[in-house]
């Protein structure tokens, strides 16, 4: 059975989005109507929409490369997740139900399990998404996760080469634990909710091990 045109799109956003298409893969017409068996114009609207969403860049000549990571692009999306989060975590503690911590606490268990039992990091992650995006919809605010998600190509990048450490999935479940205690209201008068929500999301920023590790993958001018 053929798949169809948004159905390729959504895999080849996956792929791009954990890696297994690195940036600078070529992503070849003749290739891809192999692997999906659809003619060219079909797979040549999809590569033109995945360019539209930053997932790739297309060169007159030299063909379809898979986008390198905006370090730019990045920062936007942490300031702006950082500035909205703050204002969320403050609301929603407002409003907190028993019914609201018992769903974050077995996000939380999970994600203690996955560190525990070695899983892939990308399902600790997929479950850090889980925690804030529930986050978001508890306050009303679902719809602006999901367009965050729209312009999250490079972030999602950075993120899973970033976060290839125990130690670092590590502190951010601890870092979970602290805001959910925050939203209980069990947090102690030192507690101060912006500094630990700035270094949750922004840890390791600016992190010249990073750029040195994955110079590779990073988007330099005129590239």
């Amino acid at each position: 059975m053929k798949l169809k045109k948004l159905e390729i799109i959504e895999i080849l956003k996956k792929e791009i989005s954990d890696l297994t298409l690195k940036p600078g893969n070529l992503l070849s017409e003749a290739t891809l109507t192999d692997r999906f068996q659809l003619s060219r114009t079909p797979i040549r609207d999809v590569l033109k929409q995945l360019e539209k969403e930053g997932y790739i860049k297309i060169y007159p000549q030299r063909g379809s490369i898979v986008s390198y990571i905006d370090l730019h692009s990045v920062e936007q999306i942490i300031y702006l997740r950082t500035t909205l989060e703050k204002d969320i975590f403050k609301n929603l503690s407002e409003t907190f139900t028993l019914a609201m911590s018992h769903q974050l606490m077995s996000i939380i268990k999970l994600q203690e399990s996955s560190i525990q039992e070695d899983e892939n990091f990308h399902r600790f992650l997929e479950l850090d998404d889980h925690f804030h995006r529930s986050c978001f919809k508890l306050i009303g605010r679902e719809f602006l996760w999901d367009l965050i998600q729209n312009f999250n190509v490079h972030y999602l990048r950075y993120r899973n080469l970033n976060m290839r450490n125990q130690n670092k999935l590590s502190l951010l479940l601890d870092e979970h634990k602290q805001l959910l205690t925050f939203l209980q209201g069990n947090t102690s008068t030192d507690f101060d909710l912006d500094l630990l929500l700035t270094h949750h999301l922004q840890s390791d920023l600016n992190s010249f091990e990073f750029i040195e590790e994955f110079e590779s993958y990073i988007l330099i001018e005129n590239q």
